[in-house]
């Protein structure tokens, strides 16, 4: 059974959404509307609108940003994913899809259900800080009060299943620790509610955690990636402070419904790479702790996501829920 009719579409809408090769040719002739599956200014929403921004001056149409939030981002998905297959609707996917198969129903698969396009931006990786006011000046002295005072210690998470909340889990399975975890709303809000003292500490993401440090309100201990931040050298990351297969880093690409014809996808993918490779959008992603592949196709982004997904699968048990599969 297709993706389209296991999706409940109609035959008919299947074959009115693929494109003639004339009209491929002539794509795009009006504006292209991209979905974002969360809420405005978040980590997901800001690449991909100052893509959009600058990717429409390249192909001379608007693109038109619309954020559907809700589901960890499968409302999003899953009204992108039954679309006309006409290059006029993108999807602008992330981490999130690689985390959400393993803790909810989902009525697509990220990555088979779609055509990928190519990698917006990798990062921003996640960042250990605690409020400025605590006596720690390392992980060590941090986990040895955690580990000598069960449950003391509280750190914000965006709720269960998320990054944060899972970087969490990992750390108490491999530093032995009770560290509890307290949900908000997103990494934003409990990183600022670490700053205002109400909660010890958080895994927070650079663009986030980085100018309340600036502001003496937070202390970063450790980042969550292989490698130290450019941006912010002199904090070291978990593994060198004995915490291996530590690797909490974002993404945010670019896909269409999987019947998209190829002649239009590999059109957005060089439009994509050019806008991306620019050193007016490199340094805007920089500022807020993200690359951008030297390489960047279609295929790129597939073994990301595969990749991201068979990680997320060996760490769901930490998490203490019921997985899906």
């Amino acid at each position: 059974m297709t993706t389209a009719l296991r999706l409940g579409l109609p035959l008919i809408a299947l074959l009115a959404g693929a494109l003639s090769p004339a009209a491929a040719q002539n794509y795009p002739n009006r504006p292209i509307t991209m979905i974002v599956p969360f809420a405005t200014g978040g980590l997901t929403d800001v690449p991909a609108r100052i893509l959009a921004a600058m990717m429409q001056e390249r192909i001379g149409q608007n693109i038109i940003v619309e954020n559907k939030p809700g589901g960890s981002g499968t409302v999003g998905g899953a009204y992108a994913v039954r679309a006309a297959a006409d290059g006029y609707t993108l999807f602008a996917n992330s981490i999130a899809d690689a985390q959400n198969l393993h803790f909810m129903p989902v009525p697509y698969n990220a990555i088979d259900d779609f055509a990928m396009i190519g990698m917006i931006a990798e990062g921003p990786p996640l960042v250990i800080i605690i409020d400025a006011a605590l006596p720690y000046k390392s992980l060590a002295e941090m986990v040895a009060d955690a580990r000598a005072n069960p449950n003391k210690i509280s750190f914000g998470t965006s709720g269960p299943a998320t990054s944060p909340a899972m970087a969490l889990a990992q750390l108490n399975s491999l530093a032995k620790t009770e560290i509890v975890g307290v949900p908000y709303r997103g990494s934003g809000e409990a990183a600022r509610t670490v700053a205002g003292g109400a909660i010890q500490g958080a895994f927070a993401f650079y663009a986030q955690a980085k100018p309340l440090a600036d502001d003496g309100k937070v202390r970063a201990l450790a980042v969550a990636s292989p490698q130290r931040i450019a941006t912010w050298p002199d904090v070291p990351t978990m593994a060198e402070l004995g915490y291996p297969n530590f690797d909490y880093n974002g993404f945010v690409g670019l896909a269409a419904p999987l019947k998209t014809p190829p002649a239009v996808i590999a059109f957005l993918n060089k439009h994509l790479n050019e806008v991306i490779q620019s050193d007016a959008f490199r340094s805007r992603m920089a500022a807020l702790g993200m690359t951008v592949p030297a390489e960047n196709t279609p295929d790129y982004l597939v073994g990301v996501m595969r990749r991201a997904t068979a990680r997320q699968a060996a760490l769901a048990p930490l998490s203490g829920l019921a997985p899906q599969r």
